[in-house]
């Protein structure tokens, strides 16, 4: 073969790699925009269900699209297209009111219409208390090698959803809550952890628009010890939560 002959072979192989690059970043991107976007959790607010290190994929499809389900948001219509609601107790990723820069997950609670007050600790919907059932202890090992104990509740929404809840012992005064009534496409958010949970009880989060709502958490695809960083791949053989991977988000 010819150095010519070399340097065009050399060149095809160089640009036929540039188009695979190209084609597989714009599969990508139409993933990330359309379907499934990858979140990581930064904070303890929806432990026990989920836990800081967790990294999980969020379906984009589930409610539809706004303007915050596409790359920076650009404000090209507003509302929802092919919108379809929330259920109660869906964990849904959306944009904080006060700054739609910012990312928040928790468990949709209220509906539009719904009046939500906590009593003594206990949930209430539209004037019904909540199903409560006390549960083993959740141990926190993330506080220390030893963990510690946190009081564990399971709590049934009016629907049927079921799920965990974490009572710390301090920041008791979210026990006992004002009558908060959503307004029409608005809904209530709350996280698990009651008592460490910046949610809609408060004035930083309030009532969160319907279009704001990025998406609905589906799977935790990987998950390291909180402290952990996941590029540390020597690490994986002890800091990988093995038993979180993989695993369906409720």
């Amino acid at each position: 073969m010819s150095v010519t002959s070399k340097t065009k072979a050399k060149e095809g192989g160089l640009g036929e790699f540039i188009r695979l690059l190209i084609h597989a970043g714009i599969i990508a991107l139409v993933i990330r925009t359309f379907l499934f976007q990858p979140f990581n959790i930064p904070s303890g607010s929806m432990k026990a269900t989920l836990l800081v290190g967790d990294y999980l994929f969020v379906s984009k499809y589930s409610y539809g699209y706004s303007q915050y389900s596409f790359p920076l948001s650009p404000p090209i219509f507003s509302g929802r297209i092919l919108a379809s609601r929330p259920d109660r107790g869906d964990i849904v990723v959306f944009r904080l009111p006060a700054d739609t820069s910012t990312d928040y997950i928790k468990r949709v609670i209220g509906l539009p219409g719904d009046r939500i007050q906590m009593i003594d600790g206990v949930l209430n919907i539209n004037g019904q208390p909540t199903k409560r059932e006390r549960i083993d202890d959740y141990v926190d090992y993330d506080e220390g090698p030893r963990g510690s104990k946190v009081k564990r509740w399971r709590e049934t929404l009016p629907n049927g959803v079921s799920y965990e809840t974490l009572d710390l012992p301090y920041n008791l005064q979210a026990d006992n809550t004002e009558v908060f009534t959503v307004p029409a496409d608005h809904y209530f958010m709350m996280g698990d952890n009651r008592h460490n949970s910046t949610d809609s009880r408060y004035p930083q989060v309030g009532y969160v628009p319907f279009e704001n709502i990025v998406g609905r958490a589906q799977i935790i695809f990987f998950s390291v010890a909180e402290g952990e960083r996941a590029w540390e791949v020597w690490r994986w053989p002890w800091s990988v939560r093995w038993s979180r991977l993989f695993s369906i988000v409720r």
